[in-house]
């Protein structure tokens, strides 16, 4: 086929239905998925029973039955609940997709009389399986894990396999200079402290976020007076950086300055921590310690500088 000759949108043209497919292709960039982090959602029945519910939400679905067939929007208002069999005597997983059928590519179902798309449940797909069996116009939504004998599904054993089509992203990139007086920290007791005892940044959190990824810098700090062990990492809000960056320096007593401390940490906004700081403001502070080992001392001044950079990504909530 050649190049269509009329555009989408003009003045007095008619458009086919494979246009606006091609279309939606564009702007999903070729992409596939639900449209946001809570789109679509699985979960048990209010009261657990026999089947799950389905949430509010949109999504879309990449034709795979041509290359030329491109993509297709669904949606779904309110909650939409779906059956699910009870097992026998062995355990059984099941696949729970959002499919298109298009009778113009495949099928034989009616438009205006039968549903094109439409919630499917895939049986006895293996119980680490995260993709629609190949050749589906569909996106998966969940997985649910049902141990033998069990008619009843419990949030438990459903697994979110939902993907997002295009997921957001915010990046800031925060400067902090240190000033003087210079500030120092020595000893050997190995507790964290805020140091220098300040808040560099206060960070909003996307309420849509499902992870961060955290680099944080330091250059020019001072050492001085013997030979230094230490620590560095950040808190934001109330997670502090499970992972930390060694200080260690074998250079004696006279001054010297570190040309720079890097570390990089993920941050989960999804767990109980995570997700009471999403759609909030945190204060980004420097922590610092000590080592056991240590005979000298940590200085931040005026020839200290910090660089925070952090990207949140969006990911099904």
């Amino acid at each position: 086929m050649a190049l269509h000759p009329t555009p989408i949108a003009t003045t007095g043209a008619e458009h086919t239905a494979q246009q606006f497919r091609m279309m939606i292709k564009d702007l999903a960039r070729g992409n596939q998925g639900v449209t946001s982090a809570t789109d679509l959602r699985v979960t048990a029945l209010e009261t657990p029973g026999a089947g799950v519910q389905i949430g509010n939400g949109s999504a879309t679905i990449a034709g795979k039955v041509s290359p030329i067939q491109g993509h297709y929007n669904a949606y779904n208002i309110g909650v939409d609940t779906v059956p699910i069999s009870s097992t026998g005597g062995t355990p059984r997983s099941d696949m729970l997709i959002l499919r298109v059928e298009d009778p113009e590519y495949e099928g034989t179902r009616v438009p205006g009389v039968d549903p094109l798309v439409f919630w499917d449940v895939v049986p006895n797909v293996s119980s680490s399986a995260t993709t629609v069996p190949a050749g589906y116009s569909a996106i998966p939504l969940a997985r649910i894990d049902l141990p033998a004998s069990t008619a009843t599904i419990t949030n438990a054993m459903i697994t979110d396999l939902r993907q997002i089509t295009n997921p957001r992203r915010e990046r800031f990139v925060q400067p902090y200079y240190a000033q003087d007086p210079r500030v120092e920290i020595s000893g050997t007791s190995e507790v964290w402290r805020n140091f220098p005892n300040v808040v560099m940044h206060e960070i909003p959190i996307p309420s849509w976020a499902a992870d961060g990824k955290i680099v944080f810098t330091a250059g020019g700090i001072r050492l001085v007076d013997g030979n230094v062990f230490g620590g560095f990492r950040y808190m934001l809000g109330i997670f502090e950086a499970a992972q930390w960056v060694s200080i260690d320096d074998n250079q004696g007593s006279g001054p010297r300055r570190l040309g720079a401390l890097m570390m990089v940490d993920n941050i989960n906004l999804k767990g109980v921590v995570g997700a009471s700081m999403r759609g909030t403001t945190q204060p980004f502070r420097p922590r610092m310690r000590t080592r056991a080992a240590n005979n000298g001392k940590i200085g931040v001044d005026g020839a200290t500088s910090f660089t925070i950079d952090v990207e949140f990504t969006e990911g099904p909530l």
